[in-house]
């Protein structure tokens, strides 16, 4: 399955791309969903059809989306998949797979599986980027994958390979690319891959590329001996490139670079992170979502349950920054009551880089429990709210897709799984997702978990329309993580 031709022909028989589908969902759901990707996959090692953990990037009209297909219990899946829109997500072509990746996928190739796809652009060089971390059948991770398309998004090269870390323990994780597309910055054509190596502790790791991903530098880390996971730099116009991540001792941290990449930083915090872990054995863990405004203006958004009175649910709350060091207190994005009883989490934060200062235009996506406390009962949903004042108001909340029971999601070591983040982009004003969604299992060795996207893209609501106050009082004080996992739980990819 490893042909991208009898791939691409399987994706134009089934349909995949054009399918509209009615998913079923509370009141005020969005409505129909476009079906943009679906696992075609039959080897006998990993879970079929499924389909998770997606990230986006938008470049102009074109958004590419990438993400795992055929998730195994154990860790990675048998290919990265990617779709693209050359419309600003109102329309998706034919979805493709990765080429050369796994055996599992048919290629020639020392991996079995792969895991944790990021895309990026770099407008100097034209070119799109995908980056992954491929699993060993031993499950260990030497290098980050990085396959590269110089036609828009359509086709993709075989993967290049990042150089492992100088350290006598080398397993990878949680990899993130960004480039530096500032038409003013220095280190413009740069690019950026965050990782981090399990083998060190979780110790962060940058790595850089001035030739469109070709060819990348041996990891560094930062000045401070960092460690963490979860890691999404975003670059200034200055090219000032800062990296927020979720820090083993209990907050989210940043450090950053202003020589293109040469040297890191001490990490600072941002602030500390108080987390309830939720029901139904669901994968999850404080991961930040950071994106960057057009005046450089950081925002970083994670799940917290410090404005819950015991800690019962988890927020969506958010903190910026002008310059990577000096960070506001995290608000609470209103999209519900705290006395409501939800549950939010995995955040997928858009920040539209058109717009700067108080006009800053933000979107959110994110998963939800209607009720926290739901036990084996427990169904999945996905919400979107947006703001047209960078953060200070909240559109009314607008359920996207579900609700979907966790039985029909891919089956994880760590729990059921839609994914350790999701991602929103902006085209053109308006917001672009794509998520998991799992429908009734047609076997009880089967699944149907495809990913999909709302039919059109989403609108922010106009100020008038944004009634409800971000707030950050009535915390309760933070100390560090609260109940949870610990923070090496995400490791098997």
């Amino acid at each position: 399955m490893s042909d991208r031709t009898r791939i691409h022909a399987f994706a134009a028989a089934t349909g995949v791309a054009a399918a509209l589908l009615a998913v079923p969902g509370s009141a005020g759901a969005q409505g129909a969903l476009t079906r943009v990707s679906a696992d075609p996959f039959t080897n006998p090692t990993s879970q079929h059809a499924t389909e998770v953990e997606p990230d986006t990037f938008a470049n102009g009209s074109t958004v590419v989306a990438a993400f795992q297909v055929g998730r195994f219990f154990s860790g990675g899946a048998s290919d990265i998949g990617f779709a693209r829109s050359g419309d600003g997500g109102s329309h998706w072509d034919a979805p493709g797979f990765l080429p050369g990746m796994t055996t599992s996928a048919g290629a020639e190739s020392p991996f079995e599986r792969v895991s944790d796809a990021s895309v990026a652009y770099d407008a100097a060089h034209a070119t799109w980027l995908i980056s992954s971390i491929p699993l060993l059948p031993d499950t260990s991770v030497p290098t980050v994958l990085v396959n590269r398309s110089t036609d828009d998004g359509r086709t993709w090269s075989t993967p290049v390979q990042i150089p492992p870390p100088a350290s006598h323990s080398v397993d990878l994780d949680k990899n993130w690319t960004v480039c530096d597309n500032g038409a003013s910055s220095p280190f413009r054509g740069h690019c950026y891959t965050e990782l981090d190596n399990f083998g060190e502790g979780d110790r962060e790791l940058m790595s850089t590329s001035t030739d469109g991903g070709r060819s990348w530098s041996v990891p560094i880390e930062t000045a401070g001996h960092d460690k963490g996971l979860g890691g999404q730099p975003v670059v200034q116009p200055d090219g000032t490139v800062i990296v927020p991540f979720e820090s083993l001792d209990g907050k989210i941290a940043a450090f950053a670079s202003t020589d293109g990449g040469a040297s890191w930083t001490r990490a600072v915090k941002v602030d500390g992170v108080r987390f309830h872990p939720v029901d139904g054995n669901l994968r999850t863990s404080p991961l930040p979502s950071a994106e960057i405004g057009a005046d450089g203006t950081v925002y970083v958004a994670w799940q917290d349950c410090r404005f819950r009175s015991r800690c019962a649910s988890n927020d969506i709350v958010f903190s910026r920054s002008a310059d990577g060091s000096a960070w506001s207190a995290p608000a609470r994005i209103p999209i519900d009551d705290v006395a409501s009883g939800a549950d939010h989490f995995i955040p997928g934060l858009a920040v539209d880089s058109a717009t700067a200062g108080a006009a800053t235009h933000l979107a959110l996506t994110y998963y939800f429990y209607p009720q926290a406390a739901c036990g084996a009962g427990c169904r999945l949903e996905v919400g979107y709210v947006s703001s047209p004042d960078g953060g200070a108001h909240w559109s009314a909340p607008t359920v996207l897709a579900g609700p979907m029971a966790l039985t029909d999601i891919a089956q994880t070591s760590q729990g059921p799984m839609v994914g350790d983040y999701i991602s929103t982009s902006f085209s053109a004003g308006r917001a672009v997702t794509v998520f998991p969604i799992g429908r009734t299992r047609p076997t009880a060795t089967s699944y149907d978990e495809a990913t999909y996207a709302p039919a059109a893209p989403l609108a922010v609501a106009a100020p008038a329309d944004a009634t409800r106050a971000a707030s950050s009082t009535g915390a309760a004080p933070v100390s560090g993580i609260g109940t949870g996992e610990t923070h090496h739980a995400l490791r098997d990819d």
